[in-house]
């Protein structure tokens, strides 16, 4: 099988057969954030237009990461959940044996977001990524899955 990722659109969903042997270098295996001249610079909001994974990567999700600390305690503070949020987050890579900059898409989740918001977020993922900023999409939500939560992170991440 060749080392071309074959895309199939269906319904909204995209499948990629990979192959499943391949030998690479860690700088074939590097993300590409590509930011168009065409389009407003997202990078000063913490995010990239578009990352572009590499032809033979494996790649792991990341449930999302809320606020809580190791004992499952939520502080009140928004700007305080978003730090351990990525704290957490950190901490999930770690586990898989990924660093930050293997990290392709975050998705994050606010709730009753508001402009105010921003400058705590945008502090947050350049503070975790700095210049290699992932693609990324802000999500306003009315609740999440445990009450006081107010903000959840989650990721798609590039494995060598």
């Amino acid at each position: 099988m060749s080392r071309t990722i074959r895309h199939l659109l269906i319904g909204g969903l995209i499948i990629m057969a990979v192959p499943t042997a391949t030998t690479a270098n860690e700088d074939d295996l590097k993300l590409a954030i590509v930011n168009p001249k065409t389009l407003y610079d997202p990078s000063p909001n913490g995010y990239s237009t578009a990352v572009i994974i590499p032809a033979g990567a494996r790649v792991a999700y990341i449930s999302g990461q809320g606020g809580q600390d190791s004992k499952g305690g939520l502080s009140p503070d928004f700007a305080v959940q978003v730090k351990q949020a990525y704290a957490n987050l950190g901490a999930a890579l770690e586990g898989i044996g990924a660093r930050p900059d293997q990290v392709a898409k975050l998705t994050v989740f606010v709730v009753d977001h508001d402009m105010s918001k921003l400058g705590v977020l945008t502090e947050s993922v350049t503070d975790m990524f700095g210049t290699a900023l992932p693609a990324q999409t802000l999500v306003p939500v009315p609740k999440l899955a445990v009450d006081a939560m107010q903000f959840e992170v989650e990721a798609v991440v590039v494995l060598k």
